[in-house]
């Protein structure tokens, strides 16, 4: 009997042992290539000797000082890294311990800005749909999982949600690319002007989409439009690079290959690689400068802010991988990954779409290529798949609701950046197995 309220009650979980790179062992001896980086956390893969020396150094100093008394090297030397790394314009970080209180901080930042700015009549915030910014309140209110928002609608504020750039399935057979982006951002332009452009917050968006639809990145020209759009209104832009940032997609931050820089960029996950909890915001320097000469000060605060030995340890990962030119391995595994997935499922009857780039892949399962008729929701099959692949050794983060929060199962990949092609041969070649094993039960 357990004492622990675990994700699932009635799961019987095994219990991890050890890790070392990829791999993860639990009590009875079996290991477990970690294709997922668990959530899309471990960048570096497991017990990474740098990293675990500098957070001995740290602990060996001290391990903890409340930010309202103190600063520390660690987290001031973090917040000069990933301001000189950091797209045009971002100019300073405020530290939480993960993405859901990242996405809460920006919320927050971004009305206070407006507020300072003389404009308190700004409350609306708009996102899409089938996203995922996390479980805290504001978080589950801007996100648009909808099984996950449903029971809790009564404790939210108002959000507003307009579609989410899924082309497999909502880009018609008569547009281009750049057109059906092009028809996406006319929806947003619409729906600012239902509500009028002076009472819009922010828009939130993932600049990939992670767990809610896998992997799905935009089409070309979209986030320009948006840009566009938000500026035009003086609106925020917000983007949510969680999951999908730090190295992840092949370059450091994800909205580089877009060619746009929010006002807000929401981090975690792979900033401190699963070392220790750390998440953060980045934000323009035009929003820090409205509050220092305002009232000052940012009226949000967490007591575990700036945590010292979380910072120590996400110096040493960012340090890893710029040392070891890991951005350029997850360019090179990707394109192989991408390849072998493509080879294995590119033609399967049970796989509608292999999507995604570099190092961040999904697969969505259909019961029928040709129509992408989903299966049967009740079927749960994201869940077999996930069953299967442990057996087999193999951890993959699947996910149901894809199609519209009720019906759809995908599988999202996420190696850590340490990967090789053996490694990459041998994920695609389980989770094939998993796959067929599900489906055919």
């Amino acid at each position: 009997m357990t004492h622990v309220l675990h994700r699932q009650i009635n799961h019987h979980y095994p219990i991890a042992e050890s890790a070392n790179g990829i791999y993860v062992r639990d009590t009875s001896g079996k290991e477990y290539i970690d294709a997922s980086g668990g959530a899309a956390v471990s960048c570096l893969g497991h017990s990474h000797p740098d990293v675990i020396a500098a957070m001995h150094a740290q602990l060996d100093k001290f391990e903890y000082a409340h930010t309202s008394f103190f600063t520390s090297q660690a987290a001031e030397q973090l917040a000069d890294d990933l301001v000189s790394h950091a797209p045009d314009g971002l100019g300073h970080a405020f530290f939480v311990s993960g993405g859901s209180e990242a996405i809460e901080a920006a919320l927050k930042l971004a009305r206070q800005y407006f507020v300072e700015r003389g404009e308190p009549q700004r409350r609306f915030l708009i996102a899409r749909s089938q996203s995922y910014h996390g479980v805290t309140l504001g978080a589950l209110a801007v996100g648009g999982r909808e099984w996950q928002r449903r029971q809790f609608s009564p404790l939210l504020i108002e959000t507003h949600h307009v579609s989410p750039v899924y082309e497999y399935r909502e880009r018609r057979a008569d547009e281009t690319p750049e057109g059906y982006g092009e028809r996406l951002a006319r929806e947003l332009e619409t729906k600012i002007a239902e509500l009028g452009g002076s009472n819009v917050i922010a828009f939130v968006a993932e600049t990939v989409v992670g767990a809610t639809l896998g992997a799905v990145p935009p089409v070309p020209g979209y986030f320009k439009r948006v840009r566009e759009i938000c500026d035009r209104n003086g609106i925020l832009l917000i983007l949510d690079e969680v999951m999908c940032g730090i190295g992840r997609t092949g370059t450091l931050h994800a909205c580089e290959q877009e060619g746009v820089s929010p006002d807000i960029l929401a981090i975690a996950k792979g900033l401190g690689g699963g070392y220790a909890p750390i998440g953060a915001i980045l934000l323009h320097e035009r929003i820090f400068k409205t509050i220092a000469d305002g009232s000052g000060a940012f009226q949000h605060s967490h007591t575990y802010t700036g945590h010292p030995l979380a910072c120590a340890a996400a110096i040493a990962v960012q340090q890893v991988i710029r040392r070891d030119d890991l951005l350029a391995n997850v360019r090179r595994q990707g394109d192989l990954l991408t390849r072998r997935l493509q080879e294995r499922f590119g033609n399967h009857p049970f796989v509608g779409d292999v999507r995604g780039r570099s190092l961040f892949q999904g697969l969505e399962i259909v019961s029928d290529r040709g129509t992408k008729k989903p299966f049967d929701a009740s079927r749960k099959l994201h869940a077999q798949i996930k069953r299967e692949a442990m057996a087999r050794g193999l951890m993959v983060y699947p996910m149901g609701g894809t199609v519209d929060g009720t019906q759809g199962d995908h599988v999202l990949l996420a190696p850590p950046f340490i990967i090789n092609s053996g490694a990459i041969d041998e994920i695609v070649e389980r989770l094939g197995d998993a796959i067929d094993a599900a489906v055919g039960s």
